[in-house]
């Protein structure tokens, strides 16, 4: 059985990084005074709801994963992640198709590096930032997210690591 209300702890944890990334993108938007601000705002406030909205069904979550629980949670981080962050591209009209939006922000939470954009640098520079945010994310996410997030909800790095006495014993 899916402990859906720890699931719904950790998604809604990972909303809120979500959310700070996102607002990190829209300061840069409003640093260089470009039509993206209201797209990162917009995009901020609809993840951090969803944030909101999502923790209320984890309260009182057990804090019990199981490996089931670890493959949804990482199949619903990308989706969701992929959802929430296409929508600075969609709103703001530079990528005015939902599926090539969620394609561009999906290629760069899994890092495969293909692109919808014929000239990237046209973008302004909070979705170039958002662009490169994503990239970031998708590859130091799977790191982060078994060193970082895991353990909190106590279940460790599962890999077992070998004590130097260990070493002694096996030569």
């Amino acid at each position: 059985m899916i402990n859906t209300k720890m699931v719904a702890r950790i998604m809604s944890s990972l909303f809120f990084i979500e959310t700070g990334f996102l607002l990190l993108c829209s300061f840069v938007a409003i640093y260089y005074n470009e039509p993206d601000i209201p797209a990162f705002l917009a995009s901020t406030a609809i993840t951090a709801v969803a944030g909101i909205i999502i923790s209320l069904f984890g309260k009182n979550a057990e804090k019990k994963l199981n490996r089931r629980d670890g493959y949804v949670v990482v199949s619903f981080a990308w989706i969701f992640f992929s959802l929430f962050g296409m929508l600075p591209f969609y709103i703001s009209g530079y990528i005015p198709s939902i599926t090539d939006a969620f394609f561009e922000t999906m290629s760069g939470f899994t890092t495969t590096g293909a692109s919808i954009l014929d000239n990237i640098e046209s973008l302004p520079h909070g979705l170039l930032f958002w662009r490169s945010m994503t990239q970031w994310i998708g590859g130091l996410g799977i790191i982060f997210f078994t060193i970082a997030v895991l353990p909190i909800f106590g279940m460790g790095g599962g890999a077992t690591l070998c004590s130097r006495s260990d070493w002694s014993h096996s030569r």
